[in-house]
C-alpha cells in the first residue's frame, strides 16, 4: 500500500520562535543577513552571496527589470520571468546590467496630443506624478516637455484639454546631455532648484531622468549587490524545454545566476537541463533547481549538479496545485526535512548546497521562521507584487489601491513549460489564479521594515548571523487556541480615521 507519513505536515503559521539569551552585542545594527546563493566546498567561499536573504519569484506579475534593479539596490536578487520570448528575457537582463545608478528610464510617458484625462489615468496606473511628453509617447522618443502635478488643476480644467496646452515645454526645462555624470547631474539639479533633470542625446531623444529625491538614497545603499564590473546582480528563469536556446542568450546578456522554473523538480527533465548546462559551461554557469519537498528530491537535484535547491509545492498564495492535483506538503515540514538533508549531504560530500524556501510566507515573521528552519534565503511572489516596482498595473477598486497578481499556472500567464510533464505543449488545466493584492508602496520602504523585524527577532534568539540563527533557534508548535491568543483579543478596537 501507499506510504503514509505518521505526522501531519505543518505551515509556518503553526510555529513560534522561543527567545534565547541575548547578550549586549545582540542589537539589530550588529546583525548580518549575508547569505550564500550557490554551492561551495567546505573551507571555501560561495562564488555568489546576497546581502539580504530575499529573492523575487520567477513570475510575470513580479520580476521585471524595475524589480531587479530595486531589489539589487537593497542587496537581493530578482529572477526575471521565463514565460516570455528568449529575446525579451535577454533584453531585460541587458537593461538591468547596463543600468546606470541614479539614471532612471522614464516609465510614465505620453504624447502631446493626449488629454488631461490621459494624464490622470497614467498617474492612477503608475503612481507617478512626473510624466515625460515625447513625440511618440515612448521612453526614448524626442522630448517635447514635461508634466508634473504643478502644471494642472483638475477642478479648473476640462478633462479633454490637450497635454500640449499645459505641459512645461522643452524650451523652459533644464536639461542636460546624456553623457552627463551623476555628480554633475546632481549639481545641476541643486544649482537650478529643480526636482527632475531630463538627459537627452544629440538628436533630442530622452534617455534618462535624474531625480532630486534619489540623491540621498544613492548614498544610503550600503547593501547594493554588484558584480565585478559594478553592475547590478540579476537572475533569470529558464525552463526544461528550450534551454539549449535560452541559456546561451541569457548568459550572453549577462545573467549572474539561472533557476529552473518548475512546479515540481524531482524529474528527469531537470536532470537533463542541468546536465546540458554542465556539459557546455562546466561550473561557470550557476543554476538552481526545484521545487522539492523532501529529502529524496533534494538529494536527486544536488547529486545532479544543482547550485541551489528550491523548496515548496503548492504553498503560494495564488497556487492551486494542491487542490487541483492533491500534491504538495506543508511548507514548514518540507523545509525542515530538506534542510536536514542539505546538512547531511554537506557532511557526506563537503559540498554545501543552499536551499531557498519558496511559498507559504503570509506574514513577515514567517521569513524569520523559514531562515531559522534552515533556509539560506526565501523566494517571494505576493510580497513583491504589491510594490511600485512590480510590472503590473495599479488599480483603484472599492476605494482602495490594488496591484494585479496572477500565477504562472493561470490561464492569463499560460506558462505551460513550468508544469511540463513531457506531454503536449499546452496548459491542460489551471494551477494558479488571477487576483489582486493590496498596493503597498515602494520596495525600499517595505523591505526595510520587514528586515528590521527579522533582525530584531534574531537578536531575541541570540543570533547575529543566519548560521547562528539556524544553530541557536528554538521552535515550538502552537495550538489553534494559542494562535488566537497571539493576536489582539478580548478588546474592542478603536476605529482609526485617515
Amino acid at each position: 500500500m501507499a506510504m503514509i507519513y505518521n505526522e501531519p505536515s505543518h505551515t509556518f503559521g503553526e510555529y513560534l520562535l522561543v527567545p534565547g539569551y541575548s547578550s549586549a552585542q545582540c542589537v539589530p545594527a550588529n546583525v548580518s543577513l549575508r547569505t550564500p546563493v550557490v554551492k561551495y566546498k567546505k573551507g571555501e567561499e560561495s562564488p555568489l552571496y546576497m546581502n539580504i536573504p530575499m529573492t523575487s519569484a520567477i513570475m510575470q506579475s513580479v520580476s521585471g527589470e524595475r524589480m531587479a534593479i530595486a531589489l539589487a539596490i537593497e542587496g537581493g536578487i530578482s529572477f526575471i520571468y521565463a514565460s516570455q520570448t528568449i529575446e525579451e528575457e535577454a533584453d531585460m537582463i541587458r537593461r538591468v546590467k547596463s543600468y546606470k545608478k541614479g539614471f532612471v528610464t522614464s516609465d510614465s510617458n505620453i504624447r502631446p496630443d493626449a488629454t488631461l484625462a490621459d494624464i490622470l489615468a497614467l498617474k492612477e496606473k503608475t503612481g507617478h506624478s512626473t510624466v515625460a511628453v515625447t513625440d511618440d509617447g515612448t521612453a526614448n522618443g524626442r522630448l517635447l516637455g514635461m508634466v508634473t502635478s504643478r502644471d494642472y488643476r483638475v477642478s479648473r480644467m476640462d478633462p479633454s484639454e490637450r497635454v500640449s496646452s499645459f505641459m512645461t515645454p522643452l524650451d523652459k526645462l533644464v536639461v542636460a546631455s546624456d553623457d552627463t555624470s551623476l555628480k554633475v547631474a546632481n549639481d545641476i539639479i541643486w544649482d537650478n532648484k529643480v526636482n527632475t533633470l531630463p538627459l537627452v542625446d544629440k538628436q533630442g531623444h530622452l534617455k534618462h531622468l535624474v531625480f532630486r529625491k534619489d540623491y540621498d538614497s544613492h548614498k544610503e545603499n550600503v547593501n547594493e549587490l554588484l558584480d565585478a564590473h559594478k553592475s547590478y546582480v540579476v537572475g533569470a528563469g529558464i525552463n526544461t524545454r528550450d534551454y539549449e536556446q535560452r541559456v546561451p542568450a541569457l548568459v550572453a546578456a549577462g545573467a549572474d545566476v539561472l533557476c529552473i522554473d518548475s512546479s515540481e523538480g524531482y524529474s528527469e527533465w531537470q536532470k537533463r537541463t542541468i546536465g546540458w548546462i554542465r556539459a557546455k559551461y562546466g561550473e561557470d554557469v550557476k543554476v538552481g533547481a526545484g521545487n522539492v519537498v523532501d529529502r529524496e528530491g533534494f538529494r536527486y537535484l544536488a547529486e545532479n549538479g544543482a547550485d541551489f535547491v528550491k523548496v515548496g509545492i503548492g504553498g503560494g498564495s495564488i497556487c492551486i496545485t494542491r487542490e487541483q492535483k492533491g500534491i504538495g506538503r506543508g511548507q514548514a515540514t518540507a523545509l525542515i526535512e530538506v534542510a536536514a538533508a542539505r546538512d547531511e549531504y554537506f557532511q557526506e560530500t563537503g559540498v554545501y548546497v543552499p536551499i531557498c524556501s519558496d511559498g507559504g510566507v503570509v506574514l513577515d515573521y514567517h521569513i524569520t521562521l523559514a531562515l531559522a528552519m534552515g533556509a539560506d534565503f526565501v523566494m517571494l511572489g505576493r510580497y513583491f507584487s504589491r510594490f511600485d516596482e512590480s510590472p503590473t498595473s495599479r488599480l483603484r477598486i472599492g476605494g482602495n489601491y490594488v496591484k494585479e497578481y496572477w500565477g504562472e499556472g493561470s490561464n492569463r500567464a499560460r506558462n505551460w513549460q513550468r508544469y511540463d510533464m513531457g506531454g503536449d505543449s499546452k496548459l491542460s488545466f489551471e494551477e494558479g489564479v488571477d487576483s489582486y493584492v493590496p498596493y503597498a508602496g515602494s520596495l525600499k520602504d517595505n523591505v526595510g521594515a520587514t528586515l528590521a523585524k527579522v533582525r530584531s527577532t534574531m537578536c531575541n534568539c541570540g543570533a547575529l548571523s543566519l548560521p547562528e540563527l539556524r544553530d541557536n533557534a528554538r521552535l515550538t508548535l502552537v495550538s489553534s487556541t494559542s494562535i488566537v491568543e497571539g493576536g489582539s483579543h478580548d478588546v474592542i478596537l478603536r476605529e482609526t480615521t485617515e
